[in-house]
This record gives C-alpha cells, structure tokens and sequence, in this order.
C-alpha cells in the first residue's frame, strides 16, 4: 500500500480533493507523509534553504530580532521561537550571534514549532546547549513577548485554488483519471465564494487564484501575542503581495516534479500571498512593515560588510564559496527578488531593523 492508493481509494468514495487536502496528506501522513518519510534539506535531500548556504543568513536575522529586543526595553522573559526550524541552522547560527548581547539568552525560552519527528532530532542535535522546547502549533506558544523567525515556512501550507468564472469560482480538485488508476485536477462546480469578492475588480474568467486559510490562522496568532506583549516577527519566504495564477510545485532530488506523480516522494510547496499575512496582522492589531526583497533587506543588515569580515582570512576555494554564497542570498536573479521578507512588531515600537520604511 503507498499513498497513492490510499488517495484514490479515498477518492474513489468521498469524490475529489481540494488541493489544500491533497497537501496535507502528502506533506503529514503519519505512515507516508513527505515530513515523515523523507530528508528534506541539504544536499542529498530535495531542496536547500537560505541558513543552508550561509551563515550570514541566520546571523544578520538574529541581530534584527535582538535589534527590536532592545527597542522595546529588553523584556524578561520572553519567547525566542522558529517555524518549521529545519535542521536547526538557521538558529544555530542567530544564537551564536547573540551571545555576546548582555541578557538576551539569559531572558529567553527557545521554542520551535516542527511537525516532523526527523526534523526534530537534527533540531536538538543541533540546538542542545539551549534547551529548545517543542510545541505542536503556533497557538501553544506562551503569552508574552514573543520574538520570531520562519524561513520558507509558510510555502509549505496547504493551499486551494479557484478559478474565476463570470462573478464567481470553480475550485480545483485532484480526482481520479478515465481508468480510475492515477491522479488528475479538475474544476468543481461553480460557486460563489465571498472570501474572493475583493478579486474580481483585479481578475477575468480563466484566472487563477490561491488561498491559504492556515497561513491566515498562524499569522493571527502569531500577531495576537506581539500586538498584546510585544517582540517582533520575521517571515521570510518567496511569493508575493498578491496570489495570481498557479504557483503549486513539487520539488524532487533538487529537480521539479509532477506533484501528482508520487504522492508523499516529493516536497509541495506553493507561493505566498503576503497580502494574506499582512491583513491577518492588521486583524489582531499589530504592525506589519512593507513587502521588502530578501536581498535588500540582508544588504540594510549589512552582508556585505560581513562577508568582508568572513573573507579576511579564507583561502582561495572557500573564498570563492562565501562570494557565491553572498551572491545567491542577495542578487535580484537569484534569491535576493524571489524571496521577500514581512516584519511585524508592537503599533507602539519601531519596525525590525532592515525593514524602516
């Protein structure tokens, strides 16, 4: 039995899937979910991330989240936490660069969100000096300031799709094929969908639209206990202010794949609508900062000058590997304009560093 079977006898009895019931049983499974099942990150997994490349990455955001620690009069205690931590890098990496900032570990509880039991056993590898805690979602954490990183956290939830027709929209379904033995999208009927009334001014029939109700909930929560107790969010990832058009991919052994080929074999992901997290932000009453690139916003926090430092003493090949690495962090053609970076913080504090208006 693999997931595909279970899929389609699924289907075959309760009819189609939305896409957003698709990606969760291929990405958490408990028995053949992607997060269950595979090694993800680094080289000999499927993808690999920004902290993966550098540690610049990890450091310049842990000096912007002890930048806005400070601002707001360096609260005791409070909650350090990551989204979806990966292998743990990336806060490797912010903790090493924070150490030296007087009273910032000693306040802190280090809390990672990770639904992945692999994932979690590279986390506290690589995390045991600092005693992380795990909590299975984001409304877990405690109530208080709450200082906060996901780094391509948000790609990875399950999204639906609809497609505009006349004054309403037809949602995308994966179903069964003609033999009733493969996987296939289709349109569901049409439907009135009030959610998207604010898209029809900006789209024409045919158009494709993508929603994302768990990456709404998160960000609401997360906005909640900054807007109440303050601290200051980070969300990097790549999408854009506004979803439009199909943006579902499936990424295999670092290749693009059919992500209904092997259900459960591949990493889904889709790209984020910011518009979504900026408006669940306004919602619970927080401060969110304007859209900024990724390499912009590393360039403010000054990678360049670090890079400079690091480069200082390196030999010739891991020269060449640091220059590379700056380059694909930063550069408009690489990584620096797909993926952006949305700050939230308190409406009475300033805006985390990098991300001033």
């Amino acid at each position: 039995m693999t997931l595909k079977d279970t899929l389609i006898r699924r289907i075959s009895l309760d009819g189609p899937l939305s896409l957003a019931d698709y990606m969760s049983e291929c990405l958490l499974n408990p028995q053949y979910g992607y997060y269950t099942t595979a090694t993800p990150i680094g080289a000999k997994g499927d993808f690999i991330t920004a902290p993966e490349i550098s540690q610049m990455f990890g450091e310049l955001l842990g000096l912007a989240l002890v930048q806005a620690w400070l601002d707001q009069g360096s609260p005791d205690p409070f909650t350090l936490a990551e989204l979806g931590p990966g292998r743990g890098t990336l806060m490797a990496d912010l903790l090493r660069a924070t150490a030296a900032v007087p009273g910032f570990h000693a306040a802190m509880t280090l809390v990672l969100i990770e639904a992945s039991p692999r994932m979690r056993e590279q986390q506290a590898v690589a995390l045991k000096p600092y005693a992380p805690r795990w909590l299975p979602s984001v409304e877990d954490l405690p109530q208080q300031p709450l200082f906060l990183v996901a780094n391509e956290f948000f790609d990875a939830l399950p999204i639906r799709q609809f497609q505009r027709d006349g004054t309403g929209w037809r949602e995308r379904r994966v179903g069964l094929d003609a033999e009733g033995t493969g996987l296939r999208l289709g349109l569901g009927a049409q439907a009135d969908q009030p959610a998207l009334a604010h898209r029809l001014p900006d789209t024409k029939d045919g158009d494709l639209v993508e929603t994302c109700e768990a990456a709404a909930v998160l960000t609401e929560a997360i906005a909640q206990r900054i807007a109440r107790h303050g601290g200051a969010a980070l969300l990097v990832d790549y999408g854009d202010w506004r979803s439009l058009g199909d943006t579902l991919q499936a990424l295999r052994a670092h290749a693009p794949t059919d992500p209904l080929q092997d259900p459960g074999a591949a990493d889904l992901t889709a790209h984020v609508d910011f518009e979504i997290l900026a408006e669940a932000a306004t919602r619970a009453g927080c401060a969110h900062t304007r859209l900024c690139p990724q390499g912009i916003f590393l360039e403010r926090l000054g990678i360049t000058e670090r890079a400079r430092s690091l480069a200082a003493a390196l030999d010739p090949d891991p020269l060449a590997q640091l220059t590379a690495a700056h380059r694909r962090l930063t550069h408009p053609q690489e990584m620096g304009n797909l993926f952006k970076v949305l700050g939230l913080y308190p409406p009475s504090s300033p805006p985390p560093a990098g991300l001033e208006p």
